[in-house]
């Protein structure tokens, strides 16, 4: 079960949590309250618990009182308060802080120390409208097609959101960058990963938010026209992509994820597993 529960004498009614809620599932209710609309998409980000200014939103048994404040200098802060950031100021961000940002980028560790990785950086908002709209033009193509319906079918609520004009593929951030590697690569797919959440970190550090696009991602995948406009280099892939820009919201509170299991390895037991136990384990392995 997925609900939240409102400190009526706290909530000041300001709809923070329900206009950065990543899947809509958040909405005043008829007192003009936050409650829970629909369970079903709620997939437990607790973005609702951190944004909330006074601490009057709980989700589930979590209560804001348990959660940490947020300090952007200690870096173990900054790891846990980091939050995928869907709503951006329309403004460009300075040329000293994109310095900054840059200047970083050779610090970056890579697979065999091959240091080939490639940054696309957006970092004029009119720029990022042009790939924008010529994103979006595409995408429209897309979905008008009858050859593609039955894949365009099973994404129906992104679909009406896009027809209604919502930005739900770069979330009106106003720069986005790119990371590429060459296919030959000892660390090909891996390096561009590492790269971003690097990026992803002294963003933050910097006052900046971020989220990783897989929709940016497989546009840019699909469609080379983009490729060309991003410059990125024939024979480099793009390994993934974040949206950049200075947040509109402020989180106040680190979330309460629950705790991902760990094996502490501390002695070996020898296991004499079946043939087929180890063929479905190698299967499984390359599965990805």
């Amino acid at each position: 079960m997925k609900t939240i529960t409102i400190d009526k004498e706290k909530c000041i009614r300001c709809g923070l949590c329900i206009s950065d809620c990543v899947s809509s599932c958040i909405g005043f209710d008829d007192d003009n309250f936050p409650e829970m609309k629909d369970e079903k998409s709620c997939i437990s980000c607790e973005h609702c618990l951190a944004i909330c200014p006074t601490g009057a939103l709980s989700f589930n048994d979590k209560h804001p009182e348990n959660s940490e404040g947020v300090n952007y200098d200690d870096i173990l802060s900054l790891i846990k308060s980091r939050r995928s950031v869907r709503q951006y100021k329309d403004e460009d961000v300075s040329e000293e802080t994109f310095a900054k940002l840059k200047s970083m980028l050779p610090y970056i560790p890579t697979g065999c120390n091959s240091h080939s990785l490639h940054f696309s950086i957006v970092e004029k908002k009119e720029i990022m409208d042009v790939l924008r709209k010529k994103t979006n033009d595409k995408i429209l193509k897309v979905i008008k097609s009858r050859a593609f319906s039955p894949i365009v079918d099973k994404f129906e609520r992104y679909k009406k959101a896009f027809m209604d004009g919502e930005d739900v593929i770069f979330r009106g951030a106003p720069h986005l960058v790119v990371v590429s590697s060459p296919v030959t690569a000892p660390c090909a797919t891996v390096d561009p990963i590492i790269a971003l959440s690097y990026i992803e970190l002294y963003a933050q550090h910097l006052g900046l938010g971020t989220c990783w696009c897989g929709y940016a991602q497989l546009c840019i995948k699909i469609f080379p026209e983009l490729c060309e406009l991003l410059d990125i280099p024939s024979g480099y892939a793009p390994g993934y992509a974040m949206l950049l820009g200075y947040p509109a919201v402020k989180y106040q509170r680190t979330p309460q994820p629950e705790p991902y299991k760990i094996s502490e390895i501390r002695e070996i037991k020898e296991k004499d597993s079946c043939f087929f136990c180890k063929a479905k384990r190698i299967v499984t392995n390359f599965i990805r």
